[in-house]
C-alpha cells in the first residue's frame, strides 16, 4: 500500500490541530497521503461515504463518546481503521475500540511506525485464507461458548449488538457451524477455550 495514495480523514474541531496533523502526515516518507478534514460529527458519515478514506483519525473526547463500531458499520469502506487522537488525559476504556492511538506529541518517525504497523496487519489479514477467522470473531465465539447473550458480548468487547450479530453471521458462513454445541467443539479443538472453563458454566 506504500506506493498507493493513502486517504486519511481527520475529525477535529480545532483548525490549528487539524491542519497541523494534515501537514505532518504529508511529511511521512514512503507514503502518498491525501487528507480530508472533517469539522463536525454531523458530516462524518457523509464524508466517509464520499471520500472513502482508509484511515479515520478522531478525537474521542469531543462531542461525547463515539461508537467507533457504528462508524465502521456505516462506512462503505469495510476495512477503515480508526485512530484515536489524544492530546489530554483520556479514559483507557474509550480507546479500546480504536485500532491505534495518535498523540499530538508523536514524531514523524512514530507516526510512520504506527501506519506501517496498521497496514502490515491489514495486508496479513488480506493474505490469510478467506475463510480464516479474525481475532474479533474468535473473541465472539468464546463469548458464545461461555453462554453470553449478544448484548453481553457487545458490552464486554465494547461493540454494538448489531456488530456482534454481523460477526456471528460471518462465523456461521465461514465455519458452516449453526449450533452453540458445534461452536463449543470448535473452540475446544482450536484451543480458544479450556474445557474446564466450559464445565464451570454448566
Amino acid at each position: 500500500m506504500n506506493n498507493d495514495q493513502l486517504k486519511i480523514a481527520i475529525v477535529e474541531p480545532s483548525v490549528i490541530i487539524r491542519s497541523g496533523i494534515s501537514v505532518v502526515l504529508k511529511r511521512i516518507p514512503g507514503y502518498r497521503i491525501n487528507t480530508i478534514e472533517i469539522i463536525s460529527t454531523e458530516s462524518i458519515n457523509r464524508n466517509l461515504n464520499i471520500h472513502k478514506p482508509d484511515i479515520l483519525i478522531i478525537n474521542p473526547t469531543f462531542w461525547g463518546y463515539f461508537d467507533v463500531s457504528k462508524i465502521k458499520d456505516k462506512a462503505e469502506t469495510s476495512k477503515i481503521k480508526c485512530l484515536a487522537l489524544v492530546y489530554s488525559t483520556v479514559d483507557v476504556n474509550l480507546l479500546r475500540s480504536y485500532d491505534e492511538t495518535l498523540s499530538i506529541y508523536d514524531s514523524v518517525d512514530q507516526l510512520k511506525n504506527k501506519l506501517d504497523k496498521l497496514l502490515i496487519v491489514d495486508l496479513n489479514e488480506d493474505s490469510e485464507e478467506q475463510n480464516a477467522l479474525s481475532t474479533r470473531e474468535k473473541e465472539i465465539i468464546i463469548g458464545i461458548v461461555r453462554g453470553l447473550t449478544n448484548k453481553e458480548i457487545a458490552q464486554s468487547l465494547f461493540l454494538s449488538a448489531h456488530t456482534v450479530i454481523s460477526h456471528r453471521k460471518n462465523i456461521t458462513r465461514k465455519l458452516e457451524i449453526h449450533t452453540t454445541a458445534g461452536l463449543t467443539i470448535y473452540a475446544i479443538v482450536n484451543k480458544l477455550i479450556e474445557i474446564e472453563e466450559i464445565k464451570k458454566n454448566i
